[in-house]
């Protein structure tokens, strides 16, 4: 046999019950409010995002690697899209069949009805236009073993991509301005790879393409006896002319300081890099691959100082709320301390939460009479049948027998009840009163009985 609960601990989990049940209203309302939050702002990330990279063994290909293994300790995975280049990047965004991508400045031409469909994370590096030329091509072209600038390219064979890389756009912008017509040059479009087994066979004279300098295909091109890289003089013109270029330099030595590569400085014309991304994608994605940026492409570099990049300037697209308060603000306090996913949820819930919490608190005042009434309704809903067998009793419709027999049967349910003890004094004061009615009626029936015929 159990030994039976304390009183004490039975008055006082009935309080709790019926506070409990008082505050139902409240918390399921709470509750309903923080799922429809949840769901409106969907504080989680997907797991999986489409990232739009470049040929393989390209800068972008790389780049796309590392972002995709910086990513992936947060349970995200990246998925990795190698593609024709720059403009083939964008266009993929347009058609939303990427989530983010690499795009090289004037590239592509931006419209302003990208403005709502796509969004910038800032730009990351810049990307120089590697012209590499034979040694021996110069020579027999034009019977000296330099190239000194564009317009001396008249014959040449020359690879400028695939036109999903948006050089051809770009290298036939220069071409224009140098006055160099279409028909005045062999130009072929080939992909890097096969155009440079091309190019070092001799079957081209010039390979352009744009590429950060950390490319394989670049850092081998620099060292290859008898290559030689074009030195851009007008840079500085070329970069006035077009807003989206920017003159750099590669300093002398930069590639191999004990055999002096390249054996002086060479100027050259780049365009920056951007990481762009639909405007519908989750802002913590944007968050992530903007602070991953950060810790990729913050450090020194071959044309650029540490920390100058990745930066907001010369952004052709609106940036992203999560990309500017990543690169001007650093790590998130909450992140600091906290797990991403937690420190997320917490970030973009807590604005909501704060609302809900100031729509509750008032609310919460009526719990207290909430909870007054449901005890005392159970005393009080008594009163209407005492009262209906005293009004019973003053018209005559029912004999005292009858009335005491149905009053008896009430006083036996009253005494069941039970209330908290701060409310044993209503539930006391109902009793003595069904006891004042039983007295009214056995004086009425005693009368009665007095008064009626032997």
């Amino acid at each position: 046999m159990f030994a039976p609960m304390p009183k004490t601990l039975r008055y006082t989990l009935i309080s709790l019950k019926e506070m409990l049940l008082s505050g139902s209203p409240i918390v399921l309302l709470t509750i309903a409010l923080l799922g429809f939050t949840w769901w409106w702002l969907n504080p989680n990330p997907p797991k999986k995002v489409v990232l739009a990279t470049g040929p393989e063994q390209s800068a972008y290909d790389a780049f796309g690697q590392r972002y995709a293994q910086a990513l992936k300790r947060y349970g995200i995975t990246v998925e990795m899209v190698r593609t024709e280049g720059s403009s083939d990047n964008l266009d993929r965004l347009r058609r939303g069949e990427v989530d983010l991508g690499f795009v090289q400045g004037g590239s592509a031409d931006l419209g302003y009805d990208e403005e709502d469909s796509i969004v910038s994370l800032g730009s990351l590096f810049v990307e120089p236009l590697w012209l590499f030329y034979r040694e021996d091509a110069a020579k027999r072209l034009q019977k000296e073993p330099v190239l000194k600038n564009l317009a001396d390219l008249k014959g040449w064979r020359v690879n400028v991509g695939t036109p999903g890389s948006g050089v051809p756009r770009l290298f036939n912008t220069l071409l224009q301005v140098n006055r160099i017509e279409p028909r005045e040059i062999v130009l072929s479009q080939l992909e890097q790879t096969p155009a440079t087994v091309a190019f070092l066979d001799g079957q081209l004279d010039a390979l352009v393409f744009a590429s950060a300098p950390e490319s394989l295909i670049v850092q081998m091109l620099l060292q290859t006896p008898g290559v030689k890289l074009l030195d851009f003089a007008q840079a500085e013109a070329y970069s006035r002319r077009f807003g989206y270029l920017t003159p750099v330099t590669m300093p002398q030595g930069m590639v191999d300081l004990a055999n002096n590569v390249p054996p002086r400085n060479v100027r050259l014309v780049a365009s920056t890099t951007s990481l762009l991304a639909r405007a519908g994608t989750h802002p913590a994605v944007l968050q992530l691959f903007a602070q991953t940026a950060v810790e990729m492409h913050g450090g020194a570099g071959w044309f650029n100082r540490a920390r100058e990049y990745p930066n907001l300037d010369h952004s052709e697209l609106p940036v992203a709320p999560e990309a500017e308060r990543a690169l001007k603000g650093g790590l998130p306090f909450l992140q600091r301390y906290l797990p991403f996913w937690l420190a997320n949820v917490i970030e973009r819930m807590w604005l909501a939460m704060g609302l809900i919490i100031a729509l509750a608190l008032p609310l919460s005042r009526i719990v207290p009479p909430l909870y007054t009434f449901r005890i005392r309704s159970r005393v009080f809903r008594w009163y209407a049948e005492l009262r209906d067998i005293e009004q019973r009793h003053e018209a005559g419709s029912a004999s005292a027998d009858e009335l005491i027999a149905q009053l008896d049967d009430m006083e036996h349910k009253v005494e069941k009840v039970v209330v908290p003890l701060s409310y044993t004094d209503e539930l006391y004061a109902l009793r003595g009163n069904i006891h004042l009615v039983r007295k009214k009626l056995l004086r009425k029936g005693s009368a009665q009985a007095v008064g009626a015929p032997a």
